[in-house]
């Protein structure tokens, strides 16, 4: 019961940050996951695979909910959407199973080193050049391809490469979030897919699993941030643009670090 209790706080934390920053709530949810399997006696060597296969199942649920409630507001443009979503959906499948066969202890230093990356350039406060756009059909195929498969390799909705990137072809930052959130659902839906099929029957994993997947700690943390992501997007609809790039940047390097240095 007192795990439930956390994944239940969980999801109100992923869920939140997921409408506000585009991100689906995985930065958090990930570390968090390693924290609580590790209490619960989960093997150290499905551990990270179940935590990022779990969270981008409940990035799903998370996104869903954050693409209801950007539409009603009308800030999603669709025609980047389509254009990305094709190459981030293949991205995703393949690196989500892909993932599955990398060394826990790697998978958990690649995805705290992107996320310093990332995190130092916004809180730079770097400005790109006023010339730059985004790039034609065949450039966003590649960086779709590249955010599906990061995304799906490190259990995250895609916010932490995809609003970087489109802020930095000057596209402005709320709607970089709206387009994050929408990109999420497909980058979740193929990446668990993949978590489950690598993980399937995986001699290591504990009971109600589905592959790399928790599904109590799935039901827990799905509920509660399909509640809380319209409360988030509410937020980022309303606070200013360089506090939203503010705090996306610490939350990022706090996780990060706290992922290389926490144990």
């Amino acid at each position: 019961m007192t795990f439930i209790v956390f994944y239940l706080g969980l999801g109100v934390v992923g869920g939140l940050l997921g409408g506000m920053l585009g991100v689906g709530g995985g930065i958090v949810v990930v570390p968090a996951l390693i924290w609580i399997f590790k209490h619960e006696g989960v093997q150290p060597d499905v551990l990270t695979h179940l935590a990022i296969g779990t969270s981008l199942a409940g990035i799903i649920f998370t996104s869903l909910s954050a693409i209801i409630a950007q539409q009603k507001r009308g800030a999603i443009d669709w025609t980047v959407v389509r254009m990305l979503v094709p190459a981030t959906l293949i991205g995703g499948l393949v690196s989500g199973y892909l993932a599955g066969f990398i060394p826990a202890q790697t998978l958990k230093m690649i995805f705290s080193v992107f996320l310093i990356m990332v995190s130092l350039q916004l809180l730079a406060k770097w400005q790109p050049a006023a010339h730059w756009t985004l790039p034609g059909p065949k450039g966003l195929w590649g960086v779709g391809l590249g955010i599906g498969s990061l995304s799906a390799m490190m259990g995250i909705g895609g916010g932490t490469i995809s609003v970087p990137f489109l802020h930095a072809c000057n596209v402005e930052m709320k709607r970089a979030i709206a387009i994050s959130s929408t990109l999420g659902f497909p980058i979740a839906l193929f990446g668990a897919a993949g978590f489950v099929l690598s993980g399937w029957h995986h001699p290591g994993l504990p009971a109600w699993t589905l592959g790399y997947i928790d599904l109590p700690a799935l039901l827990a943390v799905g509920v509660t941030s399909v509640i809380v992501a319209p409360m988030g997007v509410r937020l980022a609809h309303h606070l200013p643009v360089a506090k939203l790039k503010r705090a996306f940047g610490i939350l990022l390097l706090v996780v990060a670090l706290q992922m290389l240095f926490g144990g």
